[in-house]
């Protein structure tokens, strides 16, 4: 049995500034963010991780590092989600320039794209979907620390519980909050804790 620790990055200042959609732009941890992940530490102390697992941006790695204080192997399968127009506007302000695009993307996230340039839900659980088959076989227990981000966490859990996609959003996973999962030897995910602080 493979038990994953999926761990959103501590806070950066998009976060804090009304949620302002981060995706690909390569920011850093605030030093709330920093502390949150050194109390991520504290909570895992007590478990030994196999391997520590990382979406390239700085955000994620950094957490990562911190919180694990291990080797991290960046994959570029858990990077954020790429949200088109979307990217560096808060909700607010995109809704106001093209509510359609919002409108879709709340409909079917599978088949709209983000941000209308962006990329669909599906094409996000698929990558991330390899990611975690992949690890599963390479490791078949023990434990696994895995840093990404919100909306890419979110639409993996989404379709792995098998819910449509477009119900992505109310599963909540917190800056530096841990949702647990484990994949036994016949790849069955069962979710043993969500939004979590150990």
């Amino acid at each position: 049995m493979l038990n994953v620790y999926l761990l959103r990055h501590g806070q950066t200042a998009w976060n804090a500034d009304n949620n302002r959609y981060c995706g690909r732009s390569d920011i850093s941890l605030t030093a709330k963010g920093i502390r949150q992940a050194e109390l991520v530490k504290e909570q895992l102390k007590g478990i030994t991780f196999d391997g520590v697992y990382s979406s390239p941006l700085e955000r994620a790695f950094m957490t990562a590092n911190i919180a694990s204080g291990a080797h991290v192997i960046k994959d570029q399968r858990l990077i954020e989600a790429d949200f088109g127009a979307w990217e560096k506007k808060t909700k607010e302000e995109f809704i106001a320039e093209n509510a359609q695009l919002w409108e879709n993307w709340m409909s079917d996230p599978s088949k709209y794209k983000a941000g209308g340039t962006g990329e669909s839900g599906k094409e996000i659980v698929t990558r991330v979907d390899a990611f975690f088959s992949d690890v599963a076989r390479k490791h078949r227990q023990g434990n696994i620390l895995v840093a990404a981000h919100n909306g890419v966490n979110r639409l993996y859990l989404a379709y792995k519980l098998g819910m449509p996609l477009k119900n992505y959003r109310m599963l909540v996973q917190d800056n530096a909050a841990i949702t647990m999962f484990t994949i036994d030897e016949q790849g069955q995910f069962t979710l043993q804790h969500l939004n979590s602080k150990f």
